[in-house]
């Protein structure tokens, strides 16, 4: 959901307004004497409907799918990491 919201409101609430963006994917433009300024929004949706993925990170999102290493922890990359390393 988007709301606007005046500047002054943006200054003296932002860190309610960052939680909200963070939690409930919320968005907020900003406006100052009347005109919209800005946008607040989450850096998922920012990047999911901003930014262009580049076509090489797409395939290998999908090959990671195939192969199933698509959800993988911090703990299990730095893993597959260090026995890549150790093989060569």
């Amino acid at each position: 959901m988007t709301r606007n919201i005046s500047a002054l409101i943006a200054r003296t609430q932002l860190g309610q307004i960052l939680e909200r963006v963070k939690k409930n994917q919320e968005r907020f433009v900003i406006s100052r004497k009347g005109e919209p300024t800005a946008v607040i929004l989450s850096v998922e949706d920012y990047l999911r409907n901003v930014v262009k993925q580049p076509k090489v990170l797409t395939k290998l999102q999908q090959q990671a799918k195939k192969a199933g290493t698509a959800k993988l922890t911090i703990e299990e990359i730095d893993a597959e990491i260090k026995t890549f390393r150790q093989g060569r």
